[in-house]
């Protein structure tokens, strides 16, 4: 559902300045001018650290802002879900991490700051979904893009280290290293209203949107309205074999291969080998098992 804005009068503007490894500071700085050329009233929250940022963004949600603008990346995002999402306030995204798959699927502008800053007056207001990943311990973490287990969190994880290069092309060396040392793992998943399916595979996908890693379109058919996960799962097929699904993957194309299961559900329990970690939206969440649930147009998204 998209709506046009009412008038907007307080903003609240959370920078994540050690996004994208300084680019969110850089975008924050063209978006603030921009707004405040605009005339908007304007409340500033930058965090010094991770913890920071988390905890100025309840700060934020919790001054009753009529919007709240977010510079910085996914884990940005993800880090304010949780007040945001019960308070109802929309959330307009400054791209300025690493991957920006949020803003991706969007269509919310990945280069211009100051573009992105005008559709938090000039955009409409888009009812999108969000997911929320539970642990066996009942604690429960939040997502809007894509979860993943096996190869695809692993070079998450090898990406979070490195230092260089920026931008996508980190993430790209991360798998090729990850390729390396190719691991299978027999994946379990019990989705909601369907039979339950064991396969071993190299990588697991469950997304709300299209992409992760800076534009891979790992499930090409997700709809982020439709209060349903896609799930992408690529079966153990041999180490030379799977490098010809990288072509495929970055094109979208790999889904029409039998050796690919796919399969949409609006909640899964995933599960494998002990040890295996999956990441939402760039950011570690647990263990497996998990179970993931989507949550139809819970957020309301500033868009072109």
């Amino acid at each position: 559902m998209t709506e046009q804005p009412d008038e907007t009068r307080h903003i609240a503007v959370l920078v994540n300045p050690v996004s994208g490894r300084g680019v969110g500071a850089d975008s924050a700085h063209v978006a603030i001018e921009r707004l405040r050329a605009r005339g908007a009233d304007l409340r500033i929250y930058q965090g010094a650290d991770a913890a920071e940022t988390v905890a100025l963004g309840k700060q934020a949600v919790d001054e009753h802002p009529d919007v709240l603008v977010v510079v910085g990346g996914d884990g940005t995002v993800l880090s304010v879900l949780p007040p945001l999402l019960r308070s109802g306030i929309p959330l307009a995204v400054i791209p300025g991490g690493t991957g920006n798959d949020l803003a991706r699927e969007h269509g919310i502008p990945l280069h211009d700051a100051g573009a992105a800053a005008d559709l938090v007056l000039d955009g409409a207001r888009k009812r999108v979904d969000t997911g929320t990943v539970t642990a066996e311990d009942g604690a429960v973490r939040h997502f809007v893009t894509v979860v993943c287990a096996g190869l695809d969190s692993l070079t998450n994880e090898r990406t979070n280290r490195m230092t260089w290069p920026g931008g996508p092309a980190r993430y790209r060396i991360a798998v090729y290293t990850e390729w390396l040392r190719l691991k299978r793992f027999g994946y379990r998943l019990h989705p909601a209203g369907a039979p339950p399916l064991a396969q071993d595979g190299y990588m697991l996908a469950i997304g709300l949107t299209k992409s992760y890693g800076g534009g891979v379109p790992i499930c090409p058919d997700a709809d982020p309205t439709d209060g349903l996960l896609d799930v992408t799962l690529v079966h153990a097929v041999g180490r030379f074999r799977f490098l010809a699904f990288d072509s495929l993957i970055k094109s979208g194309r790999h889904v029409e291969r039998p050796d690919v299961t796919t399969l949409r559900a609006p909640a899964i329990r995933l599960a494998a080998p002990t040890g295996l970690v999956a990441y939402a939206d760039g950011e570690p969440v647990g263990s497996l098992p998990l179970t993931v649930e989507a949550h139809r147009e819970s957020l309301t998204l500033c868009v072109p």
